[in-house]
Order: C-alpha cells, then structure tokens, then sequence
C-alpha cells in the first residue's frame, strides 16, 4: 500500500497547520506490545481477567485484589514496553511547536515517556492514585512503586495506604465512573486547526464525540474501519500507524525546536 497516494494534501496539512491537537487510542499500545481491551487477542477475549471484577468500580469496591492482579501484571508490562515511533513522532511536533496538546484514550503513559509534555489523559494513569478511605493522594508514581507497594500487602498484594491503611485506588477510570479532564479536551479540540485521529476507531464514548467539537480537517489513521463522518476536508487512512508516522516525517521540512535537525531525511 502506497500511503501517499493521491495524498499529497496530508503532508502540507500538516506543514501548515500551527495548532494540531493528536486524539490517540488503543492502536497506539498495541503496536508497543500492550494488549487491547476488545481486540481479537484482547484482555475482554481471552478472559485473563475478569472485567465486571477488575474494571468495573463496583467490582473494585467489592474486591480489589482482581484489578490488582491485572496492575501487577500490566506495571511489569510498562517497565519493558518503549513508546512506538508514532508517539516520538508526535512530541516531535510538538517541540517543533506544531501540536499543542495529545488528548489520549490509554493509560499507559507512553505519550510522556516519549517527550509529550502536553498529554490530557481521559481515562486517567497509574501515575497518580488516592487512597479510597482517607483521600490522600500519591503522586507521581512509577511501576516500581506498585510493585513494592502490592508486595509489602504480602497477604492480598493490594497496595494500601501508608497512613490510614486504606485500599490505594489508581487515577484511572473504571467503569462507572466519568472520565477525567473532557471539558478541557473538548476546548483543545474545538481549537485546533487540524486534527489527528489515530489508532482509534471512534466507538468508546465520550471521546468519540470529540472529532464533532472542530470544524478542522481531520487525519484519521487507523488499521480497521472508523467511525468518523466522510467530509471533503477529511483523510481517512487505513495503514499501519508506525509505517504512516514514518512516511510523513520524511516528507516534512520541519525544523524541531531544540532537537538540532530536520524531520526531512537528508
């Protein structure tokens, strides 16, 4: 599949555009080596776990050691997985001063690990998490951190608070519970002057709803169908996001600030 063809318009939207806002989802992790929810090989699919124990908030209530089962796996995935060069390729423009903000669906916190500085977290992280009883709040955090803390509970490997001794709960959204930080995704979106949609297929609401908020054109790559409306000024791509990252970087004459060197290849 030749992505640039008959595409040539993708390259200089994004050459033009000084106000990019990048909406990202689940294809993202994948392609680090993070397994989806919903997928084939998903989480949902192969019944590793549980999902009305483990993501459900009333299942958290009930029982945490089954979301802390899935945490003691999934932090041990973190500290080995690398962001892919679709998330490099966005804090690139974003120290090239073209994308103002990463409005993401994941949790896994690979958008920082690759240099965004920027990144509205819609289902929260495990950066952060607030004791259930207390309300005290711990933060930042690493995957060391949940280990060691998992492990001192030698009994139930649930992470507890230091001061009260109360079930730890991570910042990230269950469900049953609102997502974080909406308004201000919608308001970065809403100002935008182009938009990026990528590695999702627009079906896990709100943020579906997000593409509705601007009247921007909007790039949407994903390897599958996506749920976004055909318009003129729209792009809808069906590619690998690594290998469509890459071609558009060749393509473009940016200059990164603070990075010494072209996007262009010389």
């Amino acid at each position: 599949m030749n992505i640039f063809k008959n595409s040539p318009e993708i390259v200089a939207l994004i050459e033009q555009a000084a106000n990019i806002v990048a909406l990202t989802g689940a294809g993202l992790s994948t392609a680090a080596g993070i397994p989806d929810f919903r997928g084939p090989q998903g989480i949902y699919m192969t019944r590793r776990y549980d999902p009305e124990k483990t993501f459900d908030i009333r299942g958290f209530k009930r029982d945490p050691k089954h979301f802390y089962e899935f945490a003691s796996d999934f932090t041990e995935l973190l500290a080995r997985i690398r962001p892919t060069f679709a998330h490099t390729f966005l804090a690139r423009l974003e120290a090239a001063g073209k994308l103002s903000a990463v409005v993401s669906q994941n949790i896994d916190m690979l958008h920082q690990a690759a240099g965004s500085s920027h990144v509205i977290e819609l289902h929260g992280s495990l950066i952060s998490a607030t004791c259930c009883d207390c309300s005290k709040n711990y933060s930042p955090l690493d995957v060391t951190w949940w280990q060691q803390a998992m492990a001192a509970n030698s009994r139930t490997q649930v992470a507890l608070c230091q001061s009260c001794g109360g079930v730890i709960k991570p910042d990230i959204v269950f469900y049953g519970e609102q997502v974080r930080r909406y308004s201000e995704a919608e308001a970065a979106v809403k100002g935008c002057d182009l938009l990026l949609v990528l590695g999702t297929s627009l079906t896990v609401y709100p943020a579906a709803l997000l593409p509705e908020a601007t009247t921007a054109p909007i790039i949407a790559v994903s390897q599958g169908p996506v749920a976004l409306t055909p318009a003129k000024h729209h792009h809808i791509v069906n590619a690998d996001l690594d290998e469509f990252c890459r071609n558009i970087a060749v393509h473009l004459t940016l200059e990164p600030v603070g990075l010494g060197k072209s996007m262009r290849k010389s």
